[in-house]
């Protein structure tokens, strides 16, 4: 699974961080601070995910609090 390009992005995130993978994101800098990004799946991870309905996720809170987080299949659900 990688992030990629989209035509409403307008930033990219750790891009000259070496240990991050750069992610490109649309930063919305509404009243949430909401940062919306698309990821692409492999042939073997779209599998994965049909036969077993399962997604991890791994965020990096460095010790605050978690903040809300959402997934989805359609680009409409986030891009208006």
């Amino acid at each position: 699974m990688k992030p990629i390009e989209f035509p409403e992005q307008n930033v990219v995130f750790a891009k000259d961080q070496p240990e991050y993978l750069p992610l490109p994101a649309l930063n919305t800098q509404n009243e949430m601070g909401e940062v919306i990004s698309c990821w692409h799946l492999s042939f073997k991870e779209r599998l994965m995910i049909l036969f077993t309905g399962k997604l991890w996720v791994s965020l990096a809170s460095f010790g605050k609090p978690l903040t809300p987080s959402f997934f989805t299949v359609k680009k409409s659900d986030l891009i208006r």
